[in-house]
């Protein structure tokens, strides 16, 4: 379990580290884009690629922080950093599009014709090309790490790639138009095309927040580990009388679960010990990422097995 651990640890810090340094580079190429083209949509996706390298530092920062055992302060370890790095990122990117939002109306207003459309057309190929490729690493080691702030910044590069994608076909419409008869609307396709991005960034961006959200008040783990969890504990029906009030929750990449186990009254502490413990074993190799714990309660006798004076069925001293 512990080596399960770490290289979903390294797989998760690998992802943050592809992201520092795409983001790093897409940073270099829109700004020298930025100050030659002034285009408002190539201003929209520096402001993103900002937020972006900003993110990633504090992702690596945070991942960092989550593989930190738990202590006196935080018993349950640090795994919830991955929700707040994943909502901060969802909250700062539906900002980012509201203000390119506002600016892009004002522009309407006061438009401005684009210089060199073909450097900003680019610019965006070359965005698009490094977006999805980073897109597609961070989420094959977001499957493997099963990390939410790896599969929010998956999505950041996604995002930033269809955007991209967008204000490269606004260039080459800037460029087929600019000597036409409909050079009259060459100055309004930039501000267009920058608030019809600042939209797409805000539905998946509301989604992003939105589930980080939950998930920070404690949403508990998937139905497929819960039945998972059930079944394990199954198969050591012969050992304890009953189990109840089955409690699971998930921080980051890690799972808990906890629930009381009724054992036989008569059992010794010590056997009903040993069994617990291999049964909390058992369930934590069956949900990746787990902590199990449970919690003995002894038997109360009140079962129509003991009123018929019957002897305990689940206790076997073997």
């Amino acid at each position: 379990m512990e080596k399960a651990a770490t290289i979903k640890e390294w797989y998760m810090i690998q992802a943050a580290l592809i992201s520092l340094w795409f983001n790093v580079v897409l940073f270099v190429f829109k700004l020298a884009a930025l100050v030659i083209v002034h285009s408002l949509a190539i201003a929209t996706d520096f402001a993103i690629t900002v937020v972006g390298l900003t993110v990633s530092i504090i992702l690596y920062k945070s991942l960092k922080l989550s593989m930190r055992p738990a202590d006196l302060i935080h018993n349950y370890g640090y795994g919830k950093v991955e929700h707040v790095c994943e909502a901060m990122e969802g909250v700062v990117l539906l900002g980012i599009g509201g203000i390119m939002s506002f600016q892009s109306i004002a522009a309407l207003f006061h438009p401005k014709e684009v210089v060199f459309p073909w450097v900003g057309f680019a610019s965006s190929v070359l965005s698009h090309t490094l977006n999805f490729i980073g897109a597609f690493l961070i989420f094959q080691l977001a499957r493997k790490s099963s990390s939410p702030a790896v599969k929010a910044e998956g999505v950041h590069y996604t995002l930033e790639g269809f955007i991209s994608s967008a204000i490269g076909c606004a260039f080459i419409l800037t460029i087929l138009v600019k000597e036409g008869k409909f050079s009259f609307i060459e100055p309004y396709i930039d501000p267009v095309t920058t608030i019809l991005v600042s939209i797409v960034i805000a539905i998946p961006s509301i989604r992003l927040a939105k589930q980080a959200f939950v998930n920070l008040l404690d949403i508990s783990i998937e139905e497929p580990s819960k039945m998972e969890a059930v079944v394990r504990l199954a198969k050591h029906a012969d050992y304890y009388c009953n189990f109840k009030d089955i409690k699971t929750r998930t921080a980051g990449h890690k799972k808990f679960v906890e629930m009381k186990i009724i054992m036989p009254k008569d059992m010794p502490f010590s056997r009903a010990h040993d069994v617990v413990s291999k049964i909390e074993k058992d369930i934590a190799s069956g949900i990746p990422d787990s902590e199990v714990t449970l919690t003995m309660i002894p038997c109360s006798k009140d079962c129509g097995l003991v009123q018929d004076n019957k002897p305990c069925p689940y206790y076997a001293d073997k």
